[in-house]
């Protein structure tokens, strides 16, 4: 079935200091999108960038998300640690305070959790780790939003908690026949108008060419895009463009969860 109205969500905040891992600026992005995923200071960020950006989101009418991940500054989150799920759920629980007092202090509220990188993907297919993370969120933020994969533990012990939960399409990552987005640490320089094409078949026949040729179902409420891709500007311009052609809004995650 045809997707009527869809939420855009950002990776946003990922840098350190004087370090920026991105060739567009959040505040030329922050206009463009309904969600950010704002780094908490484990892969990238620091509490100045967050408050700038967590700013920059309530100014704007955006909702606030946290982005926690892995203790991985030098690899930015793309590496899996071990550490058991209690470890690894204080972890999420300490980064996600961070955004949500930062929100607080810009008259927002804290309408997301999306895990990044590495730590999104050991969720999804680790039925423990989702557990612990959804009792959390259920105990401390059972009205906040968990975004993930619609095939994944995440979204399935999610759902069975009644904690709301947003599925992810991602717009500049490739799928694998599983459905799932196949984890890359690199990205190339992609061209805007073939991303929107492939977002606009996704929400209007609710498929996704493989990386092996494949057709498969996919069912979302959000499209992601990165903004440390190459031309991100460009991608989710050509995205908005392409979606109000073909009659799909951008709404707020509130209007999707019926709130």
């Amino acid at each position: 079935m045809a997707v009527e109205a869809i939420d855009i969500n950002c990776d946003m905040g990922e840098g350190f200091g004087a370090w920026q891992l991105r060739e567009t600026d959040d505040e030329a992005l922050i206009k463009l999108i309904s969600s950010a995923n704002i780094a908490t200071g484990f892969h990238a960020g620091d509490p100045s960038l967050m408050d700038r950006t967590v700013r920059m989101a309530a100014e704007h009418g955006v909702g606030v998300g946290a982005h926690p991940g892995y203790r991985d500054l030098q690899g930015f989150g793309r590496r899996r640690i071990d550490g058991s799920a209690a470890e690894l759920v204080n972890d999420i629980v300490y980064q996600v305070g961070a955004i949500r007092e930062f929100a607080k202090r810009h008259g927002a509220h804290l309408q997301h959790v999306k895990p990044h990188g590495a730590l999104y993907m050991e969720l999804a297919g680790n039925a423990e780790f989702s557990d612990a993370f959804v009792r959390y969120m259920r105990a401390v933020q059972p009205e906040t939003a968990i975004f993930c994969m619609g095939v994944s533990a995440t979204y399935e012990i999610a759902k069975s908690a009644g904690q709301p939960v947003i599925r992810e399409f991602y717009a500049d990552r490739d799928y694998g026949d599983d459905g799932a987005i196949v984890f890359t640490r690199r990205v190339g320089r992609l061209d805007p108008e073939a991303v929107a094409e492939k977002v606009v078949k996704a929400c209007l026949d609710g498929t996704v060419t493989t990386v092996s040729g494949k057709e498969v179902d996919v069912e979302f409420e959000s499209i992601c895009f990165h903004s440390d891709t190459l031309g991100s500007k460009e991608i989710v311009e050509a995205m908005r463009r392409r979606l109000k052609e073909n009659g799909v809004r951008v709404v707020p995650v509130s209007k999707l969860l019926g709130r």
